[in-house]
């Protein structure tokens, strides 16, 4: 039978290599692909909660369904800032993107 300590085994690890990475990767994309892994893994916990301790009340699931609603707009908008920062500097390399600097 899977239990809730099963659930979060697998989310605190999807949630390592979300931030694994986010914090080496260079590419633009990849650091927000490993964020994604780390909403999902909050996701993950905020169901697996919801479901073992009141299955009843959806309030894990309203809230996770939040949360992808605003992490697609996080893709949305950092997608725009890629494509923008790409046609001015030729490169997404999260090193060499230091537009805002003084």
């Amino acid at each position: 039978m899977i239990t809730l300590t099963h659930y979060l085994v697998l989310a605190a690890v999807l949630f390592g290599i979300g931030l694994f990475g986010a914090l080496t990767k260079r590419n633009a994309i990849g650091i927000f692909m490993g964020i994604e892994l780390m909403l999902n893994a909050v996701n993950l916990n905020l169901v697996a909660f919801s479901r073992f301790i009141t299955p009843q009340v959806l309030v894990g699931q309203t809230f996770a369904v939040f949360t992808i609603v605003v992490a697609a707009a996080e893709i949305a908008v950092g997608l725009a800032i890629a494509i923008t920062l790409y046609r001015e500097r030729s490169t997404i390399n999260a090193d060499e993107l230091d537009l805002m600097k003084w």
